[in-house]
């Protein structure tokens, strides 16, 4: 019989998985994480962001869902292109969500939030 799993194991199960992906076929330590700026409301107090990476070859992927879901960040669509909505204003949000996925995935680590580089596109 199958057992069936809460919202906060399934939540934490996805981070998990989120996570796995991203530290197994997308980045490691002093990956260049690219931001691109897809929206910007109306008052301005929220942005959404795209995050990219690219591998040794030059293809370039997209790691907003995952990056999404290992941060537990909510997920936006913005002409037709995935975005992690970032709320306020005053700071460089791009590092902020680069800083913010560092630290999740190399927790446990010195300077665990520097160890992923961020450049704007």
């Amino acid at each position: 019989m199958a057992t069936t799993l809460s919202k906060a194991a399934q939540d934490r199960a996805d981070r998990d998985y989120a996570r796995e992906q991203l530290l197994t076929h997308y980045v490691s330590e002093g990956t260049r994480v690219y931001t691109i700026l897809r929206h910007v409301s109306a008052s301005g107090m929220s942005r959404g962001i795209s995050l990219l990476v690219a591998d040794s070859d030059g293809r370039i992927s997209d790691i907003t869902f995952y990056a999404a879901a290992t941060m537990g960040d909510r997920l936006i669509e913005s002409k037709g292109h995935r975005a992690i909505r970032v709320s306020g204003a005053g700071m460089d949000m791009g590092f902020h969500l680069v800083y913010n996925l560092s630290s999740v995935l190399f927790h446990g680590q010195d300077r665990a939030g520097y160890i992923l580089r961020q450049e704007w596109i």
